[in-house]
């Protein structure tokens, strides 16, 4: 159906629609240079539609034409998605640099997938077979993952499958099958296929509690707030706190499958640095580059701002699609913030009484709509899958009380919050270990969690006390605990993200580390002052970060660990004396120093 411009206001497009129109269906303004641009109905009054436009709206004119499709906004599903690089609008967008130049022209799309590569196909479905949405019908390899080529999942109700192609090589608009309904009629089914974004992607047999660990080899994250497959997460905090470094450290190193990674609104210059990095990156898992199991949408704060939301949704439909398969996938949207900037633009536009700081009323509940789509599925088959959310929230001033992180805490499971304190005393991750919770169990035992956390609570508590009364005003006993706390944060919480072993430590050292440290934490030594107290836990924290730079399986691991056990042994032994009569804290400091540079 058609319609005619009305009112141009930004990215919005008021248009007079001649016939029946639906919310949320696709529609294209023409320009009269013949361009255009893509749009999307948000809310239909009579006769009247209002149009968000995922383009610059500059050079349409009142009267200009508006085309209303049946079609919800949808993304391509199919094998070639991986190592790619999308827009908002899963636009290709090294395919469109080359065909457009760099600057981008309005109204201009390709295909989200190749129409010519070939890929290899073997089928697995017989003919005879009763099959369903989601069922697979055979299979392409597409890097080092099996891509199953699974019956539509728009497809309602059983069909019988009629004929399936051999095993061969074809692109992904060859017929493959052909399915039978149970009134009659055929259904061809090629290698790819569509879904409406805003639609959750989820043909299983049954939803999950999510209870396993995902082990991102951050320590904070998986000792202290941890996450698990199928599980949400948020990482708010001030710019320049180390958001996006987090979020790359851990789409490298996390034992996942498939990254999905929505530059959401973010600045050019960040955007423009994953795009370079990624490829050059090394994925521990296969030693190739982590492209080939990544898959980026790309919507930089320069895009069109209705863009925005279309991409969060477009990454979150394409994660489904590879959970869908049996993989374990991982998204990362940077940052929610400006997704929600973009509500905002767009709802002041719509002239709607607004909520909290101008956001709209329906905020919380767009939030929460977008992080239930994840968690872990029992497929039809019987395997387990999973899609974990994480997602960075940027306020203005590290304000963790404004509505986008508050109504992101509600939902989520996880809450890393990072600290601009710590990030300008350069301490990464900048995540501060007070403020964050997290609901799940993780790789270590809660009741040893709990254990340093009370450290830590008391070691603040007296590093505040000190800063008022002085360190001179402090008795030793609390002094020590403080020492302490800080041990435990230098040691364990803090990561070199540029050395090759502390950068990702697996969850078995996690565990291994976590309980001599816990030993240490627990000993009672008997120092006679505070200068003794301060001897004996800087030698012990130059023990720990040593050790933490050493490789497992090295022989400077093994022989540190044999001084941190013989600190442990000869602290824990006597609380008299020490070597010659002296206190046992001045003997254990001594002991460790010449280990250390032995």
């Amino acid at each position: 159906m058609t319609g005619r411009i009305v009112s141009v206001f930004g990215n919005m497009v008021i248009a007079e629609i001649d016939g029946r129109v639906v919310q949320n269906s696709v529609g294209y303004c023409c320009r009269s240079d013949g361009a255009r641009l893509l749009s999307e109905v948000i809310r239909v009054r009579g006769r009247m539609a209002d149009l968000q436009v995922f383009e610059e709206t500059r050079g349409l004119r009142v009267g200009d034409l508006v085309e209303i499709e049946d079609a919800m906004l949808s993304v391509v599903l199919g094998p070639g998605l991986l190592g790619e690089v999308y827009d908002g609008l899963q636009n290709p967008l090294w395919e469109l640099a080359a065909e457009a130049g760099f600057f981008l022209k309005p109204g201009t799309y390709i295909h989200a997938l190749s129409t010519e590569k070939k890929w290899n196909f073997t089928p697995t479905a017989k003919p005879g077979a009763t099959v369903d949405a989601g069922v697979a019908l055979g299979w392409v390899p597409e890097g080092i993952f099996q891509h199953q080529i699974m019956v539509p999942f728009s497809r309602q109700g059983r069909f019988t499958v009629e004929r399936v192609a051999p095993a061969g090589a074809y692109t992904i608009e060859h017929e493959i099958a052909v399915l039978k309904g149970e009134d009659g009629r055929t259904h061809p089914v090629t290698m790819q296929q569509s879904w409406p974004v805003k639609v959750p992607l989820n043909v299983s047999r049954q939803r999950l509690m999510p209870t396993e660990p995902l082990v991102t080899r951050v320590r904070i994250i998986d000792s202290m707030f941890p996450i698990v497959r199928g599980g949400t997460y948020c990482i708010p905090g001030p710019f320049g706190a180390g958001k996006t470094v987090l979020q790359q450290i851990t789409s490298r190193h996390a034992e996942i499958d498939i990254v999905v990674v929505a530059a959401c609104g973010e600045r050019a210059g960040e955007v423009v640095e994953t795009l370079r990095e990624f490829p050059e990156l090394t994925d521990p898992r296969t030693g190739k580059s982590l492209m080939e199991r990544t898959i980026i949408i790309c919507n930089t704060s320069a895009m069109p701002v209705a863009a925005r939301e279309a991409s969060v949704y477009t990454a979150a439909t394409l994660a489904e699609y590879y959970r869908q398969m049996g993989l374990n996938v991982l998204l990362l949207a940077d940052s929610t913030s400006r997704w929600a900037q973009a509500m905002r633009e767009v709802s002041g536009r719509l002239e709607e009484i607004p909520g909290e700081e101008a956001f709209p009323a329906y905020l919380e509940s767009r939030i929460a709509s977008f992080y239930e789509r994840a968690g872990a599925v029992e497929l039809k088959d019987g395997r387990v899958a999973s899609l974990t959310i994480g997602g960075t929230v940027s306020p203005a001033g590290g304000n963790f009380e404004e509505p986008v992180t508050q109504g992101t805490l509600k939902v989520v499971g996880a809450f890393h919050g990072l600290s601009r304190a710590r990030s300008d005393a350069r301490r990464y991750p900048s995540i501060d270990p007070l403020d964050s919770w997290s609901k799940y169990t993780g790789i270590i035992d809660p009741k040893k969690v709990a254990k340093v956390r009370s450290v830590l609570r008391r070691g603040s508590e007296v590093r505040q006390m000190m800063a008022v009364v002085g360190e001179e005003g402090t008795s030793t006993e609390d002094f020590l605990v403080a020492l302490k706390a800080d041990f435990f944060d230098n040691c364990y919480l803090q990561q070199n993200a540029f050395d090759e072993v502390d950068a990702a430590t697996p969850a078995d050292r996690q565990r291994f580390v976590f309980d001599k440290i816990l030993a240490v934490l627990e000993l009672e030594l008997d120092v006679a002052n505070k200068d003794d107290a301060r001897k004996t836990m800087v030698a012990v924290t130059d023990l720990f970060r040593n050790w933490n730079y050493a490789a497992t399986d090295s022989d400077d691991y093994r022989r540190i660990l044999v001084d941190i056990e013989a600190f442990i042994a000869s602290a824990g032994r006597s609380t008299a004396g020490g070597r010659h009569g002296e206190p046992v804290g001045e003997a254990v400091a001594a002991g460790a120093l010449e280990g250390a540079a032995g």
